[in-house]
Order: structure tokens, then C-alpha cells, then sequence
């Protein structure tokens, strides 16, 4: 895996359009991994939530019932509606 700078992709973004392995972007001022990014056209579905509902919502294959999934989960906790 490559370790890149946030300021190098700063710089060239066309780097994450001609992915051809997973790249892992590092804040080198504090010294931690911001971000794993993998290439779109891999044949395997990689999709999962990260941060506070990773654990609520089940990896799956389709943005879109992730993104709805994750809303629902936001929502209720914020507004205290249940579904």
C-alpha cells in the first residue's frame, strides 16, 4: 500500500483518478492515517461505514442503502424518532 501526504493529493488530484492499488493518505503533521482509498474499479465490494455508527449499520454493497441506513440511524438518534 502507498503512503501519500494530504498536500501531495492536494496538489495532483488526477493521482486518485489513475488508481491502480489502495493508497493510504497520512497527516504528517500528526503522524495518522487519514484516509485508505481503493481504486473504483475493483471487482470486490469494500463499501462499509466508518465513525460513530460503523457498528450499527452492516456493511453493504450499495451507497445509497448505506447513506439511507446511516440517515435513519442519525435521525432517530438526534430527533428521538423511532423506525
Amino acid at each position: 500500500m502507498i503512503s501519500m501526504g494530504v498536500g501531495q493529493i492536494q496538489k495532483n488530484i488526477s493521482i486518485l483518478t489513475t488508481l491502480t492499488e489502495a493508497i493510504r493518505i497520512v497527516d504528517k503533521r500528526r503522524n495518522k492515517t487519514v484516509a485508505i482509498v481503493y481504486p473504483a474499479s475493483s471487482s470486490t465490494s469494500i463499501l462499509s461505514l466508518a465513525g460513530k455508527y460503523k457498528n450499527r449499520v452492516e456493511g453493504v454493497s450499495d451507497l445509497t442503502v448505506a447513506k439511507e441506513s446511516a440517515m435513519i440511524e442519525a435521525m432517530g438518534e438526534k430527533y428521538g424518532l423511532s423506525h
